[in-house]
């Protein structure tokens, strides 16, 4: 019987070629406009070192060199060192001979006990009723990951939606729609948010340059809590860090990155 795989499982699937290269394919629902996400695109490069060595990824450091379409890739992988605890590699996705994203990534086994201390924002585990579903919104038109993901943001943190300008922060409560998140989607839902810039008015396609993102444990059922901020808005660059939460109360990935406001 063939095994059927979830519609984010099925996106994040890779082919071995044996060599330390893989295939894969940038599904069009993973894609904001025409470009695919990119916390997708280190799922994928994850996918692929962790089918290669049986580890999960704890780190991963990504340059995004130019956005890829949405198709056929290829992903190369190197082994930089390999350990008890941890082993360091390297995957690049290539698409038209030309290198898109190219990571680092340290893999290791994620812990499964209860942390012995932890500090995370307080957040509702459920969104409240007011909570604004981005798939019922006009956002759908640019960001189709609402398609594929069930997003509700804080109506508290979207001044922009009234034309409005507060705070670059935001929160939001987001799962797959047809599965429970895992580990790889608590990568994604590292990136997974709208631009903090939007509520600054700048609007517009938002390139990041630089993302690092921590894994730190294995999500529970339920919706992931994601707590956004941007420490400053300076000329055209910007930072971004998203706290991702599950529904337990666990820190389940930090990232942070650099990326290009729209003028």
């Amino acid at each position: 019987m063939t095994e059927v795989l979830d519609p984010f499982a099925a996106a994040t699937s890779v082919r071995s070629l044996g060599d330390g290269t893989f295939v894969a394919n940038l599904h069009p629902e993973w894609a904001v406009g025409e470009r695919p996400h990119g916390g997708y695109l280190l799922a994928l490069l994850s996918r692929a070192l962790g089918d290669a060595t049986g580890l999960a990824p704890l780190s991963v450091s990504a340059q995004f060199l130019r956005p890829p379409r949405v198709g056929p890739v290829l992903i190369r992988t190197e082994l930089l060192k390999t350990g008890k605890t941890v082993t360091a590699a390297r995957a690049a996705l290539e698409q038209s001979g030309q290198t898109c994203v190219d990571a680092t990534i340290t893999l290791g086994k994620v812990p499964t006990a209860e942390p012995e201390w932890s500090d995370v924002p307080e957040m509702p585990v459920n969104p409240p009723s007011n909570a604004i579903d981005l798939a019922a919104t006009e956002v759908r038109k640019y960001f189709g990951l609402s398609r594929v993901c069930d997003m509700r943001l804080d109506a508290n943190t979207a001044e922009f939606l009234s034309g409005g300008v507060g705070e670059p922060r935001m929160r939001f409560w987001v799962k797959p729609r047809e599965a429970q998140p895992d580990l790889l989607f608590a990568l994604v839902a590292g990136d997974l948010t709208l631009p903090v810039t939007q509520n600054l008015g700048r609007f517009g396609w938002v390139p990041t340059v630089q993302l690092t993102a921590l894994v730190r444990a294995h999500p529970a059922n339920g919706w992931l809590r994601l707590v956004v901020g941007c420490r400053a808005l300076h000329g055209q660059w910007f930072d971004e860090d998203v706290t991702v939460i599950d529904s337990v109360g666990r820190l389940v990935c930090q990232a942070r990155q650099l990326a290009i406001a729209p003028l």
